[in-house]
């Protein structure tokens, strides 16, 4: 698979943690992954551990797009927007081996397939301010 088909499958797991509890994410998680059968086991693993931290974070992640994001609180945004910004946030503040220009064009390049029709502009409008 290829890195941005697996940052595509964490984005998907940061997305449908919105819509389940706590406890439903175990078997949700383990049965989106039986859904991906290309999937190599050090893939798994480093999707489950990256989807892991990103979730740990989160409140961290908030905070941070609050920050920047004028008018447009986390509580606002929509649910595929913020799961991409979750995600993009996590890579240019605590994953050291994705550079912060990679991030935020992956994570514009998903908001063109999963966002709204001005998702781009505004991924990449927060995303800019917090690298800048």
């Amino acid at each position: 698979m290829k890195r941005s088909e697996i940052r595509e499958n964490i984005f998907k797991l940061v997305f449908c943690t919105q819509f389940h509890s706590a406890e439903e994410a175990p078997g949700q998680i383990s049965s989106y992954f039986e859904e991906l059968p290309q999937m190599t086991e050090p893939e798994r693993v480093y999707m489950e551990t990256k989807f892991g931290h990103i979730k740990d974070l989160t409140s961290e992640i908030d905070e941070k797009i609050n920050s920047v994001s004028k008018g447009w609180k986390t509580s606002r945004m929509g649910k595929a927007e913020l799961a991409i910004l979750r995600v993009a946030v996590y890579e240019m503040l605590y994953d050291e081996e994705i550079p912060v220009k990679v991030a935020i064009n992956e994570a514009v390049e998903l908001s063109k397939k999963y966002g709204g029709e001005d998702a781009p502009a505004f991924i990449n409008g927060i995303l800019g301010k917090l690298a800048g």
